[in-house]
């Protein structure tokens, strides 16, 4: 009796729980039941193995549309963190490649998801995992005066890449059509996670942090990058644009309410 109890007890106790992750939680949030297709090397990650500053990290991203796709929109997550969609890309009008980077801070170790939409609907999905240095950057100290950094909030500098060329005239002038160049933006904000103290009164700064940052190129709207509490403070954008590119204009609206703009007109190559 006392062998077929104990039998009967192995075959009723349940097995063991399958491992949930944040991605298995988020997957169904973010894209419900839409299918999400490995972009293979359609999708590069530039990321750390480990963070050298939590706080402040870049990651570099290069999406290129498989078999002649045009995206239309790339989602940038980090699955660990407070705020896990932690930038959103936009194209006003859709590109067959795109290249970004951004920095980021970083809460814990997690897995990084990056998804490619094209104008097709299809979902294209790349992931890496990122170690950090333990310093919990989302709830961390802010790294300058709270009060001081609202005096320049919102200030911008535009840059973008010089573009080398070789050959004659014709071939410049050709080459400056068709190949690209970097824009760089950097923001002037504290980037506060409303996780953060006053290291004076002890208490929750609120949270205020780059909304959207809309770029215009020679006067036509080119790209919408959504942002969270998981850009660094004063973030750096970077994005690919035409070389061709003379006028660079940039909106930057933040969750309080603050617009700024700044424009930055490029010399020809």
């Amino acid at each position: 009796m006392r062998r077929l109890f104990l039998a009967l007890a192995m075959t009723l106790a349940p097995g063991p729980a399958l491992a949930q992750t944040a991605w298995d939680e988020l997957r169904p949030m973010l894209f419900a039941e839409r299918a999400l297709i490995p972009a293979g090397p359609h999708i590069a990650i530039a990321s750390p193995y480990r963070t050298a500053d939590d706080a402040r990290t870049p990651i570099g991203i290069h999406v290129e549309g498989p078999e002649g796709r045009l995206i239309d929109r790339v989602t940038v997550i980090l699955d660990e963190n407070p705020m896990p969609v932690s930038a959103v890309v936009e194209l006003a009008r859709p590109l067959p490649a795109l290249t970004f980077d951004l920095t980021l801070r970083f809460n814990g170790a997690t897995a990084l998801h990056v998804v490619a939409e094209t104008t097709d609907g299809r979902l294209f999905l790349a992931e890496t995992h990122v170690k950090t240095s333990g310093q919990g950057a989302c709830a961390a100290p802010p790294g300058t005066d709270p009060v001081a950094a609202l005096a320049d909030l919102g200030q911008m500098s535009i840059e973008m890449t010089p573009l080398a060329h070789t050959g004659g005239a014709a071939a410049r002038l050709g080459a400056v059509a068709t190949r690209t160049g970097r824009i760089e933006v950097d923001i002037r904000h504290p980037s506060h996670s409303g996780l953060q103290k006053d290291q004076i009164s002890l208490l929750f700064i609120p949270p205020r942090y780059v909304g959207t940052l809309e770029v215009a190129l020679d006067g036509q709207p080119y790209a919408t990058i959504t942002g969270s509490i998981s850009l660094s403070e004063n973030p750096r954008i970077g994005l690919s644009a035409p070389g061709a590119t003379r006028l660079v204009e940039v909106t930057m609206t933040d969750t309080g309410g603050t617009v700024t703009t700044a424009s930055r007109h490029l010399p020809g190559y």
